[in-house]
């Protein structure tokens, strides 16, 4: 058997697969930290993350993010390292792969996307098309 070479990447660490079914979304360590920080300060025991696309933006979808208890119908749910994230059919279609982060820089901090479904964004990274 031969060794396949990798090359040495610089990718945001991403936590292990709890679920048996493959994940829409990945989310960095640091984002899970950042989730859960935020959800307890808020003291929503119980809340998970919804990552959604909606229109708009400049390119036609933006992402969407959102702290809620409920799942709804069709919702995929899954887990990372204790948080649950929510995604919902129509919005699954255009995460496949995607991969969030939290970064922090001397423009600001906040949740980056990397999602290798995207044909075109707008000038400020804020909206995509697929």
């Amino acid at each position: 058997m031969s060794e396949l070479a990798t090359e040495n990447v610089a990718a945001p660490a991403v936590a292990p697969v709890i679920d048996e079914m493959p994940l829409v979304v990945s989310l960095s360590v640091k984002a899970i930290e950042m989730v859960k920080s935020t959800i307890d300060s808020e003291k929503l025991d119980g809340y998970g993350l919804r990552v959604a696309v909606v229109g708009g933006g400049c390119s036609g979808f933006q992402y969407g993010l959102d702290l809620e208890k409920e799942v709804h119908a069709g919702d995929m749910v899954f887990d990372q390292q204790g948080v649950k994230v929510f995604v919902d059919p129509m919005s699954a279609q255009y995460l496949m792969g995607v991969e969030i982060d939290y970064v922090e820089g001397l423009h600001g901090s906040g949740f980056s996307f990397k999602n290798p479904n995207v044909k075109h964004t707008c000038g400020c990274g804020q909206s995509f098309s697929a």
